[in-house]
């Protein structure tokens, strides 16, 4: 199971964490991508950007989703 986080540096600028879970609901391990969007309607954007985004680099991504920092980095 996957659950997703996005953070807009800009309107068309959109960070996505993937968060996949264990069947217990907690986090196994987690990944952020980066991509352009249209800057319409981030809700629906998101998707795009887990999909085809570049991954960021660890560090960065921690900065952008400190929550999940403590987490196992996804490789």
């Amino acid at each position: 199971m996957k659950t997703y986080r996005q953070v807009a540096l800009a309107s068309k600028v959109l960070v996505v964490a993937v968060i996949n879970l264990k069947e217990d609901r907690t986090i196994f391990d987690w990944t952020a991508y980066i991509d352009a969007v249209p800057g319409i309607a981030h809700t629906e954007e998101y998707i795009a950007v887990a999909k085809f985004g570049s991954k960021l680099p660890r560090q960065v991504a921690q900065i952008l989703f400190p929550n999940l920092s403590i987490n196992k980095w996804r490789a």
